[in-house]
């Protein structure tokens, strides 16, 4: 059974950073791509970033461009979002995702069960 399982969640002031992480078991996603969304309350889940099966190629959400940072450790089968420069309006439920395939677009197939992260005034 493949299980991805975050964790780094917290809460923060604003201005601070916080670092992510995601854990795989189950299979290895060394040749897939791994995404990160997030979702508010009230609100629809939103892309954050994403990032190819060799690492080549990032996207981020226009929201979080300049400030977040997603890089992963195929070895350890472990993806990451480091955050900086938090603001409140980051707060939210935060999921680490992967795909079946390597490339960056398309429906990601495999969720986290999601972090919290809380972004103080």
């Amino acid at each position: 059974q493949v299980q991805l399982v975050e964790s780094g969640g917290g809460l923060v002031h604003a201005g601070g950073s916080l670092r992510l992480s995601c854990a795989a078991s189950g299979r290895t996603f060394s040749r897939n791509a791994w995404g990160w969304f997030r979702q508010a309350p009230g609100k629809e889940r939103e892309f954050v970033g994403a990032i190819s099966w060799n690492g080549g190629r990032q996207l981020y959400g226009d929201c979080v461009k300049g400030r977040f940072t997603i890089s992963r450790d195929n070895a350890k089968n472990m993806v990451y979002l480091e955050m900086n420069s938090l603001k409140p309006e980051d707060t939210a439920v935060y999921y680490c995702s992967a795909r079946v395939a390597p490339t960056i677009e398309g429906v990601y197939d495999y969720w986290g069960q999601g972090t919290q992260v809380s972004v103080s005034s």
